[in-house]
C-alpha cells in the first residue's frame, strides 16, 4: 500500500482530528479547573503558538502545589485516563511528564511543575494560558517575553565537537560494516547542521534529535537550507559522499558561529580533525 493509498484510507479520520483535539482539551480543562491543587494550566507547542495543523498534538503544562507534586507525578498516567481512552504511553515512571496516545489518534504531552520550577524561558514566550487564578503563568510569560536567544561559546564548542565525533564515528562504523549505526550518525550530522543554522540566526534550536518544525511550513530555515537537508539523504552506498557534502556547509557555519561568539576559528585544527577520515 503506497503513501497515497494510506492517505486516502485515513482522509476522513484526519480531517476530524482538530475536532477530536478540542474534545480532549475540553475534557482536560473540565477536570483540572475543578482541582484545588492545580495552580495553573497552559498549553505550549503549536497550540501556544496558534499554528496548529491537522496533526498537532496537545502540549499540556500543569502547575500543582508542592505538597502534592509527587502524588500527581506518580499518578500521571491515571490522570490521563480521565480525559479519554488511552491506547498506550511512551514515558518512564520516574519522569515529570507523561505522553499519552489516545484512540482518536491525538497525542497529549503532559508536564507537571512545582511552583518554583516554573521559570522564564524563551520556550514560554508563546503559551496559551487557560487557568491561572494566581497569575503564576502570566507573570512567567511576561518575563519570558523579555528574553532573547543568542548562542554561547559553550554551546558552539559542544556543537562542533559533537559534529567532529559523529564524522569519526561514521568512518569507524562503515569500516566495521555497521551501516545502520553509520546512517544514524549521518542523520545526527544533518541535525547538527539544522542546529547550527538556527544558532547562527539567533533562533533557539530544538533539543538534539527533535526534528519537530525543522521542515514544513513552520520551519525557520530558508528554502535553500531545507533543500540541502533533502539533498543529504543517503543510501548505504552514499554515506561518505553525503558526509563530505555536509562538511562543506559545516565549515561555513562553523566559521560564522565562531565569529558570533568570539572564539578563535582555527582552520588548520578543523582540517586536521576532518582529514583523519577524509581523502
Amino acid at each position: 500500500m503506497g503513501f497515497e493509498s494510506i492517505q486516502a484510507k485515513f482522509e476522513a479520520r484526519d480531517r476530524d482530528l482538530p475536532k477530536q483535539r478540542n474534545i480532549l482539551m475540553r475534557a482536560i480543562e473540565q477536570d483540572l479547573f475543578n482541582d484545588e491543587n492545580v495552580l495553573a494550566v497552559f498549553y505550549g507547542g503549536s497550540i501556544g503558538n496558534q499554528n496548529t495543523d491537522l496533526y498537532s498534538d496537545i502540549d499540556l503544562r500543569i502547575v500543582v502545589k508542592d505538597e502534592v507534586f509527587e502524588e500527581y507525578r506518580s499518578r500521571k498516567k491515571e490522570r490521563a485516563k480521565k480525559w479519554g481512552t488511552v491506547l498506550f504511553y511512551e514515558d518512564f515512571p520516574w519522569t515529570t511528564y507523561s505522553v499519552a496516545h489516545y484512540d482518536s489518534f491525538i497525542k497529549v504531552d503532559t508536564f507537571y511543575y512545582k511552583k518554583r520550577d516554573l521559570q522564564p524561558s524563551v520556550w514560554l514566550q508563546h503559551i496559551k494560558i487557560v487557568h491561572d487564578p494566581e497569575t503564576l503563568a502570566e507573570l512567567v510569560r511576561q518575563k519570558s517575553l523579555q528574553l532573547s536567544y543568542s548562542p554561547t561559546a559553550e554551546e558552539v564548542e559542544l556543537w562542533r565537537t559533537k559534529f567532529f565525533a559523529y564524522v569519526h564515528e561514521i568512518y569507524r562504523r562503515v569500516m566495521r560494516n555497521e551501516i545502520y549505526y553509520a546512517l544514524s550518525c549521518l542523520d545526527n550530522l544533518r541535525f547538527s547542521m539544522a542546529t547550527g543554522w538556527y544558532m547562527a540566526k539567533g533562533a533557539q534550536p530544538n533539543t538534539f534529535g527533535d526534528w519537530a518544525k525543522i521542515e514544513g511550513k513552520r520551519s525557520q530555515l530558508a528554502d535553500w537550507q531545507i533543500n540541502l537537508l533533502q539533498q543529504w539523504h543517503s543510501s548505504r552506498e552514499e554515506i561518505f559522499s553525503v558526509m563530505k557534502s555536509i562538511i562543506i556547509e559545516f565549515k561555513k557555519v562553523h566559521k560564522e558561529l565562531c565569529e558570533i561568539v568570539d572564539i578563535k576559528y582555527d582552520q588548520r585544527w578543523e582540517e586536521t580533525i576532518l582529514d583523519l577520515v577524509l581523502k
